[in-house]
């Protein structure tokens, strides 16, 4: 019997993968969990395994295809046989997207709030369709449904960017900026990419111009530089194009404000010093200064619950749990694995879920479940050479947390009620928050608790 390998759920909210390589070819024999397609999605890049063991009889998608949860990617028989494989393709393959110039893009005018359209059938996991204006089906994700009933929005007239046009989050936001902005309705080319939620858009539209292109700015564009011989250009890679746009979108969505505390790290390395010889034996890892410095941050956000929060819309959610982000550099970019529900671990706790995550994303074994859910994020940038520096807020949190270099200096201390100088170990912690639901109060009392805290360094090892 034939086996279907589909597009497997990589984490509850990812719905869609890019094939971004084939480890096989038709008519190869394989193996029970062999290794048989790198995926891509916006969270992580994984390997698909077999799911059972014969021949690979059909591939049914291409390289650089995009496929919904679900989608059959390719159709395995039992080593042997001979009969032709039917196949039952979910969904089919994305025409190619023209290259359109600014002059070139087009504009649609704008809809009129209508009823959302009833889902009339289940396709795939967590998908739905509904009739276009053209009579086709067209699917859309249980995100994109609630915000269009939200928002009173016609999805039938929303351009859509998936597969068969199906239309994403990230096509609805578009389309809900373009209004409030009074442009038309954006073609799938014609705006940034962005993740943010939808606000109240019960105001209605203006109307727009008949030929006009949308526009996001004054009309300014940055010069572009001209590569000449001996330049290496070297292509964004996935995940540095996610980056880039998650990195964007926050700076412009959120109003950083960034403080800064000088911490004396002293006690905390003492403590450190004292332990690193027997947790190592304990353990089977070496104690490092960042379990500390997470545990510090994790009281401090018991303490001001309002910093462990998101911004849902015109409104603030504080989380339930510190599902704490780590900041880990790879050779690829930036990733933030999640130690989740931190609120109720020891400091021995944290630094063992630390040390998981990072043999993860050096094994590359992260999953995008590791990389969900933060809701607050520390960031250790390097030793050498950072003395402090503000990060940018990891949506949708309302702030980060970044240490810089832990560094001896003279420093200015009270003894028996006189001044002295003494060499303490120092460092600072730079806080950037979201001007939008954190006040200067507020940062400043959490820079200040966490500061004291790793100072204090009352930790159990």
């Amino acid at each position: 019997m034939a086996i279907d390998v589909t597009m497997p759920q990589m984490g509850e909210s990812v719905v869609e993968g890019t094939i971004a390589k084939w480890l096989v070819k038709e008519g190869d024999v394989v193996i029970e969990d062999q290794p048989l397609v790198e995926i891509s999605t916006d969270k992580v890049d994984t390997e698909i395994p077999s799911p059972g063991a014969g021949r690979i009889a059909k591939i049914v998608a291409e390289e650089g295809q995009t496929l919904p949860v679900g989608a059959t990617l390719a159709v395995i028989e039992p080593a042997g046989s001979e009969a032709p494989a039917k196949l039952k393709v979910v969904a089919p393959k994305a025409a190619p997207k023209p290259e359109l110039a600014p002059a070139q893009v087009r504009t649609m005018p704008p809809p009129q709030p209508a009823p959302l359209p009833q889902p009339i059938q289940a396709a795939g996991a967590g998908l739905r369709e509904a009739e276009s204006d053209e009579g086709g089906p067209r699917r859309f994700s249980p995100v994109v449904l609630k915000i269009a009933a939200e928002e009173g929005i016609d999805l039938s007239h929303v351009p859509g960017t998936g597969i068969g046009g199906r239309v994403s989050k990230r096509d609805l936001q578009r389309y809900l900026d373009a209004l409030r902005k009074g442009g038309g309705t954006p073609s799938v080319a014609a705006q940034p990419q962005t993740n943010g939620s939808a606000q109240s858009s019960s105001r209605p539209a203006a109307p727009a111009t008949a030929q006009a292109p949308v526009q996001s700015g004054p009309g300014f564009k940055p010069p572009v530089y001209q590569p000449i011989e001996g330049d290496i250009v070297e292509p964004f890679t996935r995940r540095r194009k996610l980056i880039a746009e998650h990195m964007v979108f926050s700076k412009t969505h959120s109003p950083h404000v960034g403080t800064v505390a000088e911490v004396d790290v002293t006690n905390a390395m003492r403590l450190r010093e004292q332990h690193k010889t027997e947790f190592a034996r304990r353990e089977g890892f070496n104690l490092t200064f960042l379990p500390l410095a997470a545990a510090a941050t994790v009281r401090a956000l018991k303490e001001f619950p309002r910093m462990n929060a998101s911004v849902v819309g015109d409104s603030v959610v504080t989380r339930r749990e510190i599902n704490l982000g780590i900041a880990m550099d790879t050779d690829e970019g930036l990733l933030v694995p999640v130690i989740k529900a931190a609120e109720g671990m020891s400091v021995v706790g944290i630094a063992r879920a630390i040390e998981t995550l990072r043999r993860k994303v050096a094994e590359k074994k992260i999953t995008a479940d590791d990389l969900a859910g933060g809701s607050f994020t520390l960031s250790n940038p390097g030793r050498e050479g950072n003395l402090y520096g503000f990060a940018i807020i990891n949506q949708p949190q309302v702030g980060i947390l970044r240490m810089g270099e832990v560094k001896k200096r003279p420093v200015v201390v009270e003894v028996d009620g006189a001044d002295a100088l003494a060499i303490r170990t120092m460092m600072y912690l730079a806080l950037s928050y979201d001007h939008r639901v954190v006040d200067g109060v507020l940062g400043n009392s959490f820079l200040y608790r966490a500061a004291r805290i790793l100072e204090e360094a009352d930790f159990e090892l």
